[in-house]
C-alpha cells in the first residue's frame, strides 16, 4: 500500500489515546447519573451481557482508525474487470514533416487533423499519444482527459530522424505493459540493460516483466484497441517498420494509417532535397494491410472517423492503482452509524 499523503499519517499516533481516554471514564468517580427513563431500562441492558456496553465506542474507535488512515489518502493495487478501449496516436515529429506540399505544412496538418480527430472520440474511448523522430516516447499516456491530449500534442517540437518503427513498438508497450515488450533493448541490444540498471523501468523505475512469448491471433482481431499512425512514411533509422507491424498483426491491433505528403513531396522544398522528404506510400500500405486497418492520404477527421466507428469495448480484468480513501471514508461511516445505532438501542442513548 501506498499512500498520497504520507505526513498525514502522524495522526495514526493519536489513536492509542482513544482507549486510554475510554478506561479513564469508565474508572472515574462522581459519575454523573445516567439520564434513563427508567432504572429497569438500564438493568436489562446490561443483564447478563456486560460487553454489550463496550461495542459501540469499540465500533467508533475503529471508524476513527479508518478516518485516520484516510486521511493519507492510500493507494493499492486493485484488480477489478474494465472496460476499456484505448486509442493510441503515433506522431511523426521528424523534420521532414515540415515539408509543405501538405498546406500549410505536414507538421500543422497532423496536428489539426488529431484534435479534430480527438474531438470526436466518444468520451469513454481512452486516447494516449506517442511521438517519434530518432527515438520514441511517450508524450501523453492513455486517458479520458482530452485536453492533456491536445496539450500534448500542441506542444510538439520537431526533431531528427524518423524511426517509425519504434513509434509502434512503443505504442504497443503502452496497450500491452504486462508484455514485457523492451524498445530499448530492441535498438541498441540486451548490452545496454547491463549493469546496475537492468531490467528496470526508466519511466517508473519498477522492474519491468519479462518478455511474454504470444500466441499469434488473426489480424484486427483484437477490439479494444488501435494505433493510428501519422506519418510521412520514409524510415530512416530504430525498428524496422515491417517488424513492428507483425508485432502488431501478432496481436491483432489494427494500425490506421494516415501518410502525410505526396511521393514527389521533395519538389515542393527544391530540387535538391533528400529522399527521406518523399511520402512512402508502399511501406505504409503494406502496414495498414498486415494489421488490418487502413490506409488514408491526408489527415482530416473524416478519414479518422472509421477507427472509432469499428472499435469495441471489451471486459479486461487488469490490475490498477487505485485511491482507496473514498472506501475507507465509506466504511468508516458506516461504522459510526452502525456504533450510534447499537448504542440508541441498548441504552437509549449514544454512548
Amino acid at each position: 500500500m501506498n499512500f498520497l499523503w504520507p505526513l498525514n499519517l502522524w495522526w495514526m499516533l493519536a489513536l492509542p489515546l482513544l482507549p486510554a481516554l475510554y478506561l479513564w471514564l469508565l474508572r472515574r468517580r462522581g459519575k454523573p447519573a445516567l439520564r434513563l427513563s427508567s432504572l429497569n431500562v438500564a438493568r436489562a441492558a446490561v443483564a447478563g451481557r456486560p460487553w454489550r456496553r463496550h461495542v459501540p465506542p469499540a465500533v467508533i474507535f475503529v471508524a476513527l482508525a479508518l478516518l485516520a488512515l484516510a486521511l493519507a489518502r492510500p493507494t493499492a493495487p486493485v484488480t477489478l474487470p474494465w472496460a476499456k478501449s484505448t486509442i493510441m496516436l503515433a506522431m511523426d515529429i521528424s523534420r521532414s514533416m515540415r515539408v509543405m506540399d501538405v498546406k500549410p505544412n505536414r507538421m500543422v496538418a497532423a496536428q489539426e487533423g488529431a484534435k479534430a480527430f480527438l474531438a470526436e472520440v466518444p468520451r469513454h474511448i481512452e486516447v494516449g499519444l506517442v511521438t517519434f523522430a530518432g527515438t520514441a516516447q511517450v508524450a501523453q499516456q492513455a486517458t479520458l482527459d482530452r485536453t492533456a491530449v491536445a496539450g500534448a500534442i500542441d506542444a510538439i517540437q520537431m526533431q531528427y530522424g524518423t524511426a517509425i518503427g519504434n513509434g509502434l513498438v512503443l505504442s504497443l508497450a503502452e496497450l500491452f505493459p504486462d508484455h514485457g515488450i523492451d524498445l530499448t533493448e530492441m535498438t541498441f541490444g540486451a548490452r545496454r540493460h547491463q549493469g546496475p540498471g537492468r531490467g528496470l523501468d526508466d519511466r517508473a523505475g519498477k522492474a519491468k516483466p519479462a518478455p511474454k512469448q504470444i500466441k499469434p491471433v488473426p489480424p484486427g482481431s483484437y477490439e479494444s484497441a488501435a494505433i493510428i499512425l501519422l506519418t510521412d512514411g520514409r524510415r530512416t533509422t530504430g525498428v524496422d517498420t515491417v517488424d513492428a507491424a507483425k508485432m502488431a498483426a501478432d496481436r491483432g491491433v489494427r494500425v490506421y494509417v494516415v501518410g502525410l505528403g505526396t511521393p514527389d513531396g521533395h519538389l515542393a522544398m527544391g530540387e535538391g532535397m533528400a529522399p527521406y522528404l518523399q511520402l512512402d506510400e508502399p511501406t505504409l500500405r503494406q502496414v495498414a494491410a498486415m494489421t488490418g486497418g487502413e490506409y488514408h492520404h491526408a489527415a482530416t477527421a473524416e478519414a479518422l472517423r472509421s477507427v472509432y466507428q469499428n472499435l469495441g469495448s471489451s471486459m479486461e480484468v487488469s490490475k490498477r492503482e487505485t485511491e482507496l480513501t473514498a472506501l475507507l471514508a465509506a466504511a468508516a461511516a458506516a461504522l459510526l452509524l452502525a456504533g450510534a445505532g447499537l448504542s440508541l438501542w441498548w441504552f437509549g442513548r449514544v454512548a
